[in-house]
């Protein structure tokens, strides 16, 4: 039986309270879609991870639905809450509400799917994500909502046919799969790092930044890194209703699934139609700038949102290939 885990993290602080844009939503230039009237209103993101905090003050409106595939609570579908840390605080990336405490997320008016497929320790079994996979992509939610992205800060180094044949549904069914590229980085442009499902080449592979906009040296390098976003010191929630500063390629992936949502929101508006999973992608980087490194390391470059447009280009109308 093939286990799955979080990618391994670092817990730097535990905040009782705050009142701040998250530096790492700042970098992005999230404030630039919010002025321009995008905030993921209607949007919903599958979250794959370890549960969430529902009754946390941030989180408590943005939860839509959630089911639990792991065997905390006795395996009680209904039950998914977060007894680890790790899911709230990637909720609260995504969408913590804008209100006057607190911190806010990159996509405020977007709703989460509460996937739990990891259980307290922060472990699960390859079938309980490839579960969840199948699940956010046949959800529909009160009002006809359907998923549009999935979100997976989590990985194993084991290659699942199962769970890749899962990815390629949802990825048909045009939905954008966002996954943590790893940390098992050695700072080395010549060396590949892999974890799965972040290596497979149809989902939106993340690599992680400092602050500085500096490769973390934790983050894996390979030949599919797609774009990179802040993941050193990422303000955000996390249990008993307090906040946490976080640092993973697991905190760089829920900018890059939040972001996303915005781009969906803004582009189905101008094209007055919806995006294919080919075109979610094309639009999302455009929305990056290349750094000083190798693509190795960075992909496209670092998940920008007040970079390009959302128009097509001449020789692309809309799509680019992963």
């Amino acid at each position: 039986m093939s286990k799955v885990g979080l990618i391994p993290y670092t817990i730097q602080t535990v905040l009782k309270d705050t009142k701040v844009i998250p530096p790492g939503v700042e970098l992005i230039n999230a404030p630039s879609a919010w002025k321009q009237g995008y905030s993921g209103e209607g949007m919903v993101i599958a979250v794959l991870d370890t549960g969430c905090d529902s009754t946390h003050s941030e989180l408590r409106n943005q939860i839509i639905d959630g089911y639990n595939f792991t065997t905390d609570d006795n395996g009680d579908p209904k039950n998914f809450e977060d007894y680890n840390g790790h899911g709230t605080h990637v909720c609260g990336t995504i969408c913590a509400e804008e209100n006057e405490e607190g911190v806010i997320g990159v996509a405020p008016k977007a709703k989460v799917l509460v996937l739990k497929v990891l259980a307290g320790q922060g472990y699960g079994e390859t079938k309980w994500v490839t579960e969840g996979v199948r699940y956010a992509t046949k959800w529909i939610g009160p009002d006809g909502e359907r998923v549009r992205v999935i979100s997976m800060s989590l990985g194993g180094s084991e290659d699942s046919s199962e769970l890749h044949k899962a990815i390629q549904e949802a990825i048909d069914e045009n939905i954008l799969v966002v996954c943590a590229a790893g940390n098992e980085g050695d700072g080395k442009n010549e060396t590949d790092e892999f974890a799965y499902p972040g290596a497979y080449p149809e989902v939106v592979q993340v690599g992680s930044v400092n602050l500085q906009k500096e490769i973390s040296e934790f983050s894996n390098t390979n030949k599919v890194i797609d774009l990179v976003a802040p993941g050193e010191e990422i303000l955000s929630t996390y249990l008993n209703n307090e906040f946490a500063v976080l640092s993973g390629t697991s905190m760089a992936t829920p900018h890059v699934s939040a972001a996303a949502v915005l781009i969906i929101e803004q582009a189905e508006k101008e094209f007055e139609r919806p995006l294919t999973e080919a075109e979610i992608y094309a639009q999302l980087i455009k929305k990056t700038d290349s750094l000083e490194y190798s693509r190795r390391f960075q992909g496209n470059g670092i998940l920008n949102l007040a970079s390009g447009s959302v128009t097509p280009s001449e020789n692309h109308p809309l799509t680019s290939t992963k």
